[in-house]
């Protein structure tokens, strides 16, 4: 019998955070047909006025990694919220990650490796998916990284 999400998570030593209300007029997902597209997540949030964290400059590679696996868990949360079930999931379909990154930088993917390497570890081969991995000169809020995501669903779950 193949472990549940919630059992790979736990044994990875990771736990899904609380789903927030979204700080604007957007919802934090939209469900058409039977595609979930869920809204872009940024982390880590900053103080307000305090140093814009660019991926090579203030923050490493590996730290941009880490923040693109936490977009990853909240991302997760979201799909459980939405679906119910992650039995549901049939397939992450597609994932765009933005690094605010400097200028010269050019290591973008393996940053949001982060967060491909975390759906694949959990959902299995649900998880794997097509990318873009892209620098940007800015994000909202001065996050250093920001992903969204699209998921293809069924109906009513197989357990």
């Amino acid at each position: 019998m193949q472990p549940t999400v919630e059992e790979r998570l736990r044994s990875l030593g990771l736990e899904l955070p609380s789903v927030a209300k979204p700080r604007g007029n957007f919802r934090p997902c939209v469900i058409s047909a039977s595609m979930l597209y869920l809204s872009g997540k940024g982390t880590p949030l900053r103080e307000e006025g305090g140093t814009v964290p660019k991926v090579r400059a203030e923050v490493s590679v590996e730290q941009g990694r880490v923040y693109a696996q936490e977009v990853g868990l909240y991302l997760l949360a979201l799909i459980k919220e939405a679906l119910g079930s992650f039995e549901r999931v049939q397939r992450v379909v597609k994932v765009f990650g933005m690094v605010n990154a400097d200028p010269n930088f050019t290591s973008h993917t393996e940053v949001i490796n982060g967060c491909s390497d975390l759906l694949v570890a959990v959902l299995g081969e649900r998880g794997e998916h097509a990318r873009s991995a892209i620098g940007v000169g800015s994000l909202p809020k001065g996050f250093a990284v920001e992903i969204e995501a699209i998921v293809e669903f069924s109906e009513h779950s197989d357990a």
